[in-house]
């Protein structure tokens, strides 16, 4: 078995304007340095369907699915740009990058479950952990996470499936739409306080949120893993693993404030996948969500891909 990569062209026409951070750019430079390194060429390049709008509606509210597929129409129909909130803006390409990207995490998680691959990465955008149930936040239209697991656990049948975010920030939407569903266990680390200034008390049992200081490192970041993250999952034995990979956490992200390096992100995918063969047969589908520094977030995504590859 191998690992599945799962991205396409679709994402990178989703374009928020110059200067914003969540760029088309960062999926661009994951690619040329998994191909300096020679990972590109040891990948299982996968189709990527779009979602229907039925896949969407496992996580999300079938109105706001509805809404914004007229709106994003729309603008794909006069070419103009809108914001959706202060931080997250739409264009001509958003539809077909937020549709591919869901459709990317389900594509994902069929592979991974039917034993086409051994696990899965997903270099998609826009990334999904703020979305919430009925509304856009934080550069995010769908929680394309979330949506995977619904559909692993309700189209596909499994019983139990854990969720890992390493994202810098807390990831409330995935919070606001799994929070007391006991088949899901999440489990983050996150900057605190930090946007989206929440997540310090978790909202239901199923929830592990740890919030972390300012400038925390590794150290006390595999502290955390290990102290609060390995008895939980071991406790939960989940059928499959999702990954929330934002590499916003590393010292050289202008935006982020950790000091997380790659060794910390090899350390981190290693425990998860330790996890993952010890109770469910490896599965693992590792989906993108921050990471702004182009060149950190290349060099810290090719080390979570080569972690995979070679386990």
């Amino acid at each position: 078995m191998t690992t599945g990569y799962f991205s396409h062209p679709d994402c990178l026409f989703h374009d928020m304007g110059e200067g914003h951070p969540e760029c088309p750019q960062r999926i661009e430079a994951i690619e040329a340095r998994l191909k300096e390194e020679g990972l590109d060429a040891r990948l299982d390049h996968r189709d990527v369907p779009m979602a229907d709008n039925s896949d969407l509606a496992l996580a999300h509210e079938m109105n706001y699915v509805l809404t914004l597929d007229d709106f994003l129409q729309q603008l794909e129909a006069t070419g103009d740009t809108r914001a959706l909130d202060p931080d997250t803006w739409a264009c001509p390409g958003t539809r077909s990058a937020a549709w591919r990207a869901a459709g990317a995490a389900i594509a994902a998680t069929d592979a991974v479950i039917d034993g086409a691959v051994h696990n899965a990465f997903c270099a998609i955008r826009p990334p999904g952990h703020h979305a919430l149930r009925g509304q856009t936040m934080g550069f995010c239209f769908f929680n394309n996470v979330a949506v995977a697991a619904r559909h692993a656990l309700d189209v596909r049948g499994l019983q139990r499936v854990a969720i890992v975010d390493f994202d810098l920030h807390h990831g409330n939407g995935t919070e606001d739409i799994l929070a007391g569903d006991d088949r899901v266990l999440m489990l983050g680390f996150f900057m605190h306080p930090a946007y989206p200034y929440c997540g310090a008390e978790s909202r239901a049992g199923n929830m592990v949120n740890v919030p972390v200081p300012s400038r925390s490192n590794g150290s006390t970041i595999r502290d955390v893993v290990e102290s609060y993250w390995l008895y939980r999952i071991e406790d939960f034995k989940p059928d499959m693993i999702f990954i929330s990979a934002g590499f916003d956490a590393h010292r050289e992200d202008e935006m982020g404030g950790l000091g997380l390096v790659e060794a910390d992100y090899a350390w981190i995918t290693q425990k998860i996948l330790d996890l993952a063969q010890r109770y469910c047969q490896g599965r693992v589908v590792s989906c993108l969500e921050g990471g702004y520094n182009l060149d950190s977030l290349a060099r810290s995504a090719a080390t979570h891909v080569r972690t995979l590859l070679e386990y």
